[in-house]
């Protein structure tokens, strides 16, 4: 499995919204196939989110796989929702500024640095969308990195250095030299 972000989410979004953001994952994806209540396994392309497509001959096709796991109660997976918030520290709850009672999940099949990149730019789309607070790990050379870009919230310390912020941030960072998503 490749990285995973994170986007956490003030209160359950409106059908309407969601009915966009399933509009957006199958308007940008060649497959969106929703296994169970709002679990999506995508391919992107990569030119839909921006990025280069690779040159002929390469062992890469040129598209991403993605789990988008919407979660919460009355859409998906509570248990799993609770549990990964159960050890919601404190620091982050400030930064975000609310209690998230839903998240989102987008998660790559592989872990190639395109992957990366492809993952950054799929979860600021679905936050453009669903709004939230992207919320990613950090390899601890990136924390100085991230602290001043545009949409940061902020960053929390501990062992492993967390960043909150928009969309904006994530499109940001992706550009920077070095970027990289903990797994």
């Amino acid at each position: 499995m490749g990285p995973t972000l994170v986007i956490e989410l003030a209160e359950r979004p409106s059908w309407t919204v969601l009915d966009e953001f399933h509009a957006l994952l199958r308007e940008l994806s060649t497959h969106c196939e929703q296994s169970r209540p709002w679990l999506f396994d995508v391919l992107v392309p990569l030119e839909r989110l921006g990025l280069a497509t690779p040159a002929a001959g390469t062992a890469y096709d040129g598209v991403a796989s993605f789990l988008v796991h919407v979660l919460g109660p009355g859409l998906g997976d509570v248990d799993i929702f609770e549990a990964e918030h159960a050890d919601d520290e404190p620091e982050v709850r400030a930064l975000l500024g609310f209690t998230p009672t839903h998240a989102v999940n987008v998660s790559a099949d592989c872990n190639r640095p395109v992957d990366h990149m492809a993952t950054a730019l799929l979860t600021a789309a679905i936050a453009e969308v669903l709004g939230g607070v992207a919320e990613a790990e950090l390899p601890g050379t990136q924390v100085a990195v991230v602290s001043g870009l545009p949409g940061v919230r902020g960053v929390v310390g501990g062992d492993v250095p967390t960043a909150l912020g928009s969309a904006e941030f994530l499109r940001a960072w992706v550009v920077r030299p070095g970027f990289h998503l903990l797994k």
